[in-house]
């Protein structure tokens, strides 16, 4: 057992509810997006709420993102240090993100400063509330008194079991980010067809398939939970949205409805990840066979 406690360091892009990350009094690396001329740090919709945020999209307000530079991490990091204390520090998909990398530049630096400091750095190749399940897991075990290696361990055994399934409401913001091409967002809209992708074991956001109508799409991704998911009793079930309460709702009702679940944990998409993925984004998280 370690005699000095580490500590569970995430970024915002975990997208977990604000009150739980200050009742564990949890270290978050911010990222920052550019909204209406101005920067903001993603402080999970403390400075701008979440309604203003995904209304000024939906009125056409195209926010802008950028990754965390190595010197904010370093920020985070180095108190940790100062007490020698071991940090883990789990990231948002590097294949969705430069921040891992800015990462990894700042566990460089801080080597030289500090060449006996315990820094572990984990690609969760997740996103949203999915690398927020792993972390929420890894807090849980921190606290009931786990080692480093214990904890480390059990992220790297399971973060590609946290399947990660999505829908988008409008198609335009996936052209944007060239997830889809322009042609196919405007046939796509016409017809009102809407996509469902996930999170696949490199971290990328990949399209899966296709269905016509919003209550198609979440109904897809309660059956995508159906086909995969493991020791349901025993889980907690995350859902992230970009402003779509109701349609959150209706797909835990639809779990509740067939499953004997522990809990289920819905939270808004942050403006990091909804400034790519837009309004009307629903998230589907759980730990399942596979991704």
């Amino acid at each position: 057992m370690d005699t000095i406690k580490p500590v569970i360091v995430i970024d915002s892009c975990t997208d977990l509810p604000y009150d739980y990350i200050q009742k564990h009094n949890i270290p978050v690396v911010h990222l920052t997006y550019l909204f209406k001329g101005k920067n903001y740090t993603d402080d999970f919709f403390q400075s701008v709420d979440c309604k203003t945020f995904y209304n000024e999209v939906r009125s056409g307000e195209m926010p802008t993102t950028s990754q965390v530079n190595a010197e904010d991490y370093i920020k985070v990091f180095r108190p940790f240090l100062e007490e020698r204390r071991p940090v883990i520090y789990l990231s948002f998909s590097s294949a969705l993100s430069g921040s891992y990398n800015s990462s990894v530049l700042a566990k460089n630096t801080l080597l030289e400063e500090y060449p006996d400091a315990d820094i572990t750095l984990i690609d969760t190749k997740a996103a949203s509330l999915g690398s927020g399940l792993i972390a929420c897991h890894a807090i849980k075990m921190l606290e009931a008194g786990a080692s480093k290696d214990v904890l480390i361990e059990w992220v790297e055994n399971n973060k590609l079991k946290v399947a990660h399934w999505f829908t988008v409401d409008d198609l335009n913001h996936l052209k944007r980010g060239g997830r889809i091409s322009g042609a196919a967002a405007f046939l796509g809209t016409m017809l009102n067809i809407k996509p469902v992708l996930h999170v696949d074991n490199e971290g990328r956001l990949i399209p899966v398939s296709k269905v016509k109508g919003r209550k198609k799409s979440i109904r897809a991704l309660f059956e995508k939970l159906q086909e995969t998911i493991v020791s349901p009793e025993d889980q907690t079930i995350f859902i992230s949205h970009g402003d779509a309460p109701q349609d959150a709702q209706y797909l835990a009702d639809l779990i509740k409805e067939e499953y004997q679940i522990q809990d289920i944990v819905i939270n808004h998409v942050g403006p990091v990840i909804g400034a790519h993925s837009g309004p009307g984004t629903l998230a589907l998280f759980f730990l399942a066979e596979r991704r």
